[in-house]
């Protein structure tokens, strides 16, 4: 049966909904503070989210996904993006998108104010996320992760 929630939001409840620390599972400075605004409407194949990350913290590890995308609109204050091996400084009004099997990509807050944006993205069943700087790969499947490091990667040539 189909979910009942309310499918709006209005800026108050917004402001009044409490932050969730997130802390990345690979990168103790990387400190996202976050709303889930899809979860509380019911929205499951996508996922928004209203991200804050303080001064001198990262938003996750540099990382690729092979199915999910995934979107960052900056909302206020600015901040360092690294897609690939470049970084790029963004401000309030960028926006960045992340399709399937994109350049790896993270950012961090060098600045005193803080970072916040929108972000977003898809929440396929089954992702593999890659992690170049760890030399990582991440499985996810239903929701359950489990990593193997890149030396332990073996391919399998069909003959």
């Amino acid at each position: 049966m189909a979910d009942k929630r309310h499918p709006l939001l209005n800026a108050t409840q917004i402001a009044e909904m409490a932050e969730k620390q997130i802390v990345h599972q690979y990168n103790d400075n990387a400190i996202r503070h976050t709303k889930s605004l899809t979860d509380l409407i019911g929205l499951e194949t996508m996922g928004v989210h209203l991200v804050r990350i303080e001064s001198g913290r990262d938003s996750t590890t540099h990382h690729t996904h092979h199915h999910d995308e995934e979107f960052v609109y900056i909302l206020s204050g600015s901040g360092v993006a690294r897609i690939g091996d470049e970084e790029h400084e963004v401000n309030v009004g960028d926006f960045m998108g992340f399709a399937q099997l994109s350049l790896a990509h993270s950012l961090y807050n060098p600045n005193q104010e803080d970072l916040v944006y929108l972000m977003g993205g898809t929440r396929c069943e089954v992702d593999v996320c890659d992690y170049p700087d760890l030399k990582r790969r991440q499985y996810r499947l239903n929701g359950q992760r489990e990593y193997v490091d890149s030396e332990h990667l073996h391919r399998v040539d069909k003959k």
